[in-house]
């Protein structure tokens, strides 16, 4: 099967009308964060970022699949000294939309700048909230499995009778606290904490993923020739880790030098084109 490349340059509030409905398997981006990218974006005050977003989010469920899932990067900032609400605020407002919050995975990132203000310390983590349609979603665990680490050399061989006992969760949600499950095992199911760089090599963008980012949550969330959709592509990487991984891609950036980037790069694909940049200066002033 040939691999499908959908690329949008606009404003992906119209952009993404043009996609069909529950077309999507797997959405992972990380748009402007309040108040963020001035000079790039335009950014979008704390005070109006939930209404900026819940057009996006709207769109977003409209065409990702009852069985897709919806992976958000997001970070709350310190305005006056404590930290701002307004991505709970989005979380509530999404659930009206008829989301469901599922999870919460942390990016902590190995390798964070120190640095320290007078209430506070430097932040080494993101959030990367889970959101689905339906309890019922398509989720790949055994192709992200992680070595089970040294700690089993010694808990895993010399068992309590504590550990031998114990039961498994009674509703089905894992394998409760009976460690015994795990003798004999080499890989191991990782936790909702991922461990990554960040992006040093970043393409001339303000704020690149790490590849490592979306290649796992793509492991996670899709299989082969499934589709997956940036609608805040910026420098391109979740398009390019999903044709690496032979997913089918869709992304949509509003700044033209960023689109034009990675047109380059993904040529010759099928390119849905703003038929002006009046859209992309509306947006940014």
């Amino acid at each position: 099967m040939e691999l499908r490349t959908d690329l949008f340059l606009g404003d992906c509030r119209k952009e993404l009308k043009k996609i069909p409905n529950s077309s999507v398997d797997l959405i992972v981006t990380s748009p402007p964060y309040a108040d963020q990218r001035l000079t790039t974006y335009g950014g979008v005050s704390v005070d109006e970022y939930v209404k900026w977003f819940l057009p996006i989010s709207k769109e977003l469920f409209r065409v990702l699949k009852p069985t897709g899932t919806f992976i958000l990067n997001i970070k709350e900032k310190v305005v006056n000294g404590e930290r701002s609400i307004y991505v709970m605020e989005l979380i509530l407002e999404m659930r009206k939309q008829g989301w469901l919050w599922t999870e919460e995975f942390i990016w902590h990132k190995k390798n964070c700048f120190p640095g320290k203000w007078s209430n506070r310390f430097r932040d080494a983590w993101e959030r990367l909230l889970q959101f689905n349609k339906d309890k019922k979603f398509n989720m790949y665990q055994d192709a992200v499995k992680v070595p089970i680490g040294d700690w089993a050399k010694e808990r895993l061989r010399n068992l309590s009778d504590t550990d031998k006992i114990r039961d498994n969760a009674r509703n089905g949600s894992g394998f409760g606290k009976n460690v015994s499950n795990w003798v004999g095992k080499e890989t191991v199911y990782p936790t909702n904490v991922v461990h990554l760089a960040t992006e040093c090599n970043n393409k001339n963008h303000s704020a690149a993923f790490p590849k490592e980012l979306p290649e796992w949550f793509i492991k996670l969330f899709t299989q082969e020739y499934d589709t997956v959709l940036d609608p805040f592509m910026g420098s391109g990487t979740t398009i390019e880790i999903s044709n690496k991984m032979k997913r089918h891609s869709i992304g949509i950036e509003i700044i033209p030098e960023y689109f034009e980037e990675v047109k380059q790069q993904f040529a010759p694909v099928e390119y849905y084109l703003m038929e002006s940049k009046i859209q992309y200066e509306t947006y940014r002033h």
